[in-house]
């Protein structure tokens, strides 16, 4: 499995930008490097704002698309989890927490799907 490392680039399917994930929930670290876990899922902390927000699922994305009679306008970013990272691996464990992988994914309650865009990674391999 790739083990993804701070500072991965992640992306939503509904932002129009990008932003890199912060670990802070680990204490483990590979080649000096901290890895994410399936917890590193705080909003402004770990994922931070993307730019702008195209689903209407965000209030204001939806205020500001209204107020433009029904032409989309994107609103502010504010990332959301709906809960902990998803990945194809949970069984790979740091501090009794699964480690996030290359396939991670969390969905954002306001609509998008974020996930992991280039995964600055470390193999770990399992047993």
């Amino acid at each position: 499995m790739f083990a993804v490392a701070t500072e991965s680039p992640i992306m939503c399917t509904s932002a129009l930008g990008a932003g890199v994930l912060t670990v802070t929930m680990n204490e483990t670290i590979i080649s000096g490097v901290p890895l994410a876990t399936i917890m590193d899922v705080i909003p402004e902390v770990n994922i931070p704002s993307m730019g702008e927000c195209t689903s209407l699922g965000n209030p204001e994305t939806a205020s500001q698309t209204a107020a433009a009679s029904g032409v989309l306008t994107p609103g502010a970013c504010v990332p959301v989890p709906a809960g902990p990272w998803e990945c194809a691996n949970e069984t790979v464990l740091a501090n009794e927490m699964p480690l996030l992988d290359n396939l991670g994914m969390v969905t954002c309650s306001f609509g998008g799907e974020i996930k992991i865009v280039e995964s600055l990674c470390v193999t770990v391999q399992i047993p």
